[in-house]
C-alpha cells in the first residue's frame, strides 16, 4: 500500500476556529495518575482561514503558516479520592497578525510557504524583513518554560527539584527565526516580542533552531544563530539559566541551511547541518518571501556535515564529520560513550527522526494534508519519501584536537519506516545519556496524515503502536513516573482528534505497553499542533527548550 486510504477523517483538525478563553472543565475518563498533575501547554495553527474586510477569503497555503495559538490543560487532583480534574484555555496568538490580513488580503513579511506577490518590487523593504519585533509576528512552533536570557534568571536562594526551577515564571513561543514571543502562562495572551540580538550582540542572523536544547541538570539553553551569507556564518551560544549571561561558544563558515533542531551531549553541541541548502546566499529567501521555496532542490551527492563543538572547557569547534545526504526535522537525544580503540578519544551517537529527502517539507501543504481532497500530488507513491526512519550515527574517536579534514560518520541503524516516527520524544531523564525507548506519532499510509503513536525499542529495533481508527494524536510528552525505576516507567500526555465526532481529548496512555489509563473529553476539536512544554506539579519538562 502507498497511498492513503482516506478512511480516517482529520479535516476538523486543521481547520477549525474552536478556543476557549476561560477555562473549561472537560469530561474525565478512566484513571490518570496523581504524579501527572501539572499543566501541559500545546502550541500550533488555529485553523488557516480568514475574511477580509471586502468579503474575500483569505487562507495560508502550508500548515507550517496557519495562526498560531497556545493551549493550555491543568490536570489537578483536588478531592481526597484522588480523582483527577483537567481544565482546559485556548487562545490565538496573533491578534494584529490576523488584522493585517483581515484589512489588506495579504501578509507584508517572510512566511514559511506562502507565495510572494509577482507584482511586488524584487528590493521592497529588503532590509530588516526578518528581524521585525511586532505582535503581528507569526511565532509559534515550540514553548520555553522559564527561558534563560528572557528575565528568568534562576533563583539560588531556591532550591530547585529534578534540576528545575519550582514554578512557571514565563512562557515563550519559539520558531526557526531569531525570535521569541512572550506569552502570558495563565490567559496566554501575547505580551510582546524579543530577539536573540538581546542575549548577545553578534546574534544577528535570520535562522535559528526552533528546537534549541537545555542541559537537564543546571537548565542552561544551547542553540545556534546563522548568518545568510555566500558561506554562512553560525555561531553557536550557550546562556546561562543562573546568571542570563550568554557566551558564543564557536563561529565558523557552513553552507546555509533550515536546520530545525540540534543535539546536546554532557560536554558536547553537535550541529548537523543536513540537506536542506538556502539558495542564492539567502537571497532567495527575499525574492519568494517564504523560506520553503528558498530551499534548494536536495542533492543526493552532497554530504551532511556534522560539527562538534566544545561547551564545558571552551575548545570551541573541535570536530567535524560527514554523511551521506539526508534530512530531518527533529534530533532525538545524544550521547557520549568511550571509544572501544582508543580509551582517551570520545565516541557520540545521535539519534533522529531522518528523512532520505526534503519531500516531506512539501507535503504539508494543506492540499496534501485534508483528507477532502481527491489527487493530491503526495498521495501516491512521492508519499513513500515523505515517511521518517529512525536512525542512528557515530561520530567516532573526539579528541578535541579539529581534524584538517572531516571524519566519517559511521550509521549505525536504519529502521523501517512502518515502525519510525515523527515529533519524537524520549522520557526526559535520559537527555544526554543512553536511551532505549522513543516515542513519537506514525504515519503508516493509512489516512493522509498521523494514524497512530510509537514505542520505539533502538536495542531491538522494533515497535508497539498505538492507534483507532478515525482518531488522530498529536505529539506525545512523557511524564516520568517518581517511584519508578525502569526508563519506561511513565505515561505519556497527547491530544487525539476523534475525526468521525469532530471532538478532541487528552489521552494519558501507559508509557510501557501504550494502553489507556484515562482521558479528558473536549467539547470541540483542538487543532493539530506541533509541540508542548509541560511543568508538573513539583518538577517541570520543557520538551526541547
Amino acid at each position: 500500500m502507498v497511498a492513503a486510504t482516506d478512511v480516517w477523517p482529520n479535516d476538523a483538525g486543521f481547520d477549525t476556529s474552536y478556543e476557549e478563553h476561560e477555562p473549561v472543565d472537560l469530561v474525565v475518563k478512566g484513571t490518570i495518575p496523581e504524579y501527572a498533575a501539572g499543566v501541559l501547554y500545546r502550541t500550533g495553527p488555529l485553523g488557516y482561514k480568514a475574511k477580509t474586510n471586502d468579503g474575500k477569503i483569505w487562507a495560508a497555503k502550508h500548515w507550517f503558516d496557519g495562526f498560531s495559538c497556545v493551549h493550555r490543560f491543568q490536570i489537578d487532583f483536588p478531592d481526597a479520592n484522588g480523582s483527577a480534574k483537567v481544565q482546559y484555555r485556548s487562545r490565538r496568538t496573533v491578534d494584529e497578525y490576523l488584522e493585517i490580513v483581515r484589512q489588506t488580503g495579504k501578509l507584508d513579511g517572510i512566511t514559511f510557504a506562502s507565495k510572494r506577490d509577482p507584482c511586488e518590487s524584487f528590493f521592497k523593504k529588503v532590509m530588516g524583513m526578518f528581524q521585525a519585533k511586532r505582535n503581528s509576528q507569526n511565532i509559534g512552533v515550540t514553548l520555553s518554560l522559564n527561558m534563560p536570557g528572557q528575565g528568568t534568571v534562576r533563583d539560588t536562594e531556591k532550591p530547585a527539584v529534578n534540576g528545575h526551577s519550582n514554578g512557571i515564571q514565563s512562557l515563550h513561543a519559539k520558531t526557526d527565526a531569531p525570535m521569541f514571543k512572550k506569552i502570558d502562562p495563565k490567559t496566554l495572551e501575547p505580551q510582546g516580542m524579543a530577539s536573540q540580538d538581546m542575549l548577545h550582540p553578534d546574534l544577528k542572523g535570520e535562522f535559528s533552531a526552533a528546537h534549541g536544547k537545555s542541559d537537564p541538570d543546571t537548565g542552561d539553553f544551547y542553540n545556534f544563530n546563522l548568518k545568510l551569507g555566500p558561506k554562512g556564518i553560525y555561531r553557536v551560544f550557550h546562556t546561562s539559566a543562573k546568571t542570563g549571561k550568554t557566551d558564543i561558544l564557536a563561529t565558523f563558515e557552513g553552507k546555509p541551511a533550515y536546520i530545525h533542531s540540534l543535539f546536546l551531549t554532557e560536554n558536547y553541541v553537535i550541529l548537523c547541518i543536513w540537506n536542506s541548502h538556502i539558495t542564492w546566499a539567502g537571497l532567495s529567501i527575499l525574492y519568494h518571501k517564504n523560506i520553503l521555496d528558498a530551499i534548494g532542490p536536495f542533492d543526493p551527492n552532497s554530504k551532511a556535515t556534522w560539527y562538534i563543538i566544545d561547551r564545558t572547557h571552551g575548545k570551541g569547534l573541535v570536530a567535524k564529520y560527514e554523511s551521506d545526504p539526508l534530512f530531518c526535522f527533529h534530533t532525538i537525544n545524544a550521547w557520549e560513550e568511550p571509544s572501544p580503540s582508543d580509551p582517551k578519544k570520545t565516541d557520540i551517537i545521535t539519534e533522529i527522526s531522518m528523512f532520505e529527502n526534503t519531500d516531506v517539507i512539501h507535503r504539508f501543504y494543506y492540499d496534501n494534508l485534508l483528507s477532502s481532497m481527491r489527487g493530491r500530488e503526495y498521495a501516491g507513491k512521492k508519499r513513500l519519501s515523505c515517511l521518517p526512519m529512525q536512525t542512528q550515527f557515530r561520530l567516532a574517536g573526539i579528541n578535541a584536537a579539529n581534524p584538517p579534514t572531516p571524519l566519517q560518520a559511521e550509521l549505525l541503524f536504519k529502521a523501517d519506516k512502518m515502525i519510525s516516527m515523527e515529533l519524537p520524544t524520549i522520557n526526559p531523564h535520559y537527555l544526554t545519556r543512553r536511551h532505549r525507548y522513543s516515542y513519537g506519532c506514525a504515519d503508516r499510509l493509512k489516512s493522509s496524515f498521523m494514524d497512530g503513536l510509537v514505542k520505539f525499542d533502538n536495542i531491538t529495533q522494533t515497535s508497539i503502536i498505538w492507534e483507532v481508527e478515525g482518531h488522530t494524536p498529536g505529539e506525545a510528552i512523557f511524564v516520568a513516573d517518581p517511584e519508578g525505576k525502569e526508563e519506561d516507567d511513565g505515561v505519556l500526555l497527547t491530544v487525539v482528534l476523534d475525526g468521525y465526532v469532530e471532538r478532541s481529548y487528552l489521552l494519558v496512555l501507559d508509557a510501557k505497553d501504550l494502553t489507556e489509563l484515562g482521558r479528558a473529553e473536549m467539547a470541540g476539536p483542538m487543532s493539530f499542533g506541533f509541540h508542548g512544554a509541560y511543568k508538573g506539579r513539583e518538577r517541570r519538562y520543557d520538551g526541547d527548550i
